[in-house]
């Protein structure tokens, strides 16, 4: 049983984004999923293209990139550090859309099991309302329900 589409999407303050979704496999395999780069590349364009870079470097200093084509033939790129770790369990890194730089987010993304199933949470934390407001519209939604569905397919493939 998966749970497509649905991630909610709730706005706990003005610089913030939190979401939070659960998956029908159990906190490693979201972990695995989440962290190793070749998974990663199965996942995270959802419909909207293909992955083309993975970069992992996951320890507290190390960095991420991820890197894709997106449909329309242009490309989309993110990138961050990793601030903290607890393996299985949270992960807390900035994360910068390159295409606009400077707009750094912290996230903290938490993964609770109960039962062999995940819940997810995810909290972004934005410099202001105006930088939040301007993710919210990119249509970032729509994308991150296509990934998060994507991920959940590839956790529940490595059990």
């Amino acid at each position: 049983m998966t749970t497509s589409g649905t991630a909610k999407v709730t706005l706990p303050a003005d610089n913030q984004i939190q979401i939070v979704r659960e998956f029908n496999a159990p906190a490693r395999l979201v972990w695995q999923a989440w962290t190793t780069p070749e998974l990663v590349k199965r996942w995270w364009a959802g419909e909207r293209g293909e992955v083309t870079s993975v970069e992992v470097d996951l320890r507290v200093g190390g960095r991420w990139r991820n890197v894709m084509i997106a449909n329309g033939g242009f490309e989309v790129a993110f990138h961050g550090e990793y601030r903290e770790i607890v393996p299985h369990e949270r992960i807390v890194l900035t994360e910068v859309f390159e295409g606009m730089p400077g707009a750094e987010s912290l996230n903290t993304l938490t993964l609770t099991e109960h039962e062999g199933r995940t819940t997810l949470t995810v909290l972004a934390e934005y410099p202001n309302k105006e930088t939040r407001d301007g993710h919210l519209e990119s249509g970032m939604e729509g994308g991150m329900q296509e990934s998060l569905d994507k991920l959940e397919q590839v956790a529940v493939s490595l059990a």
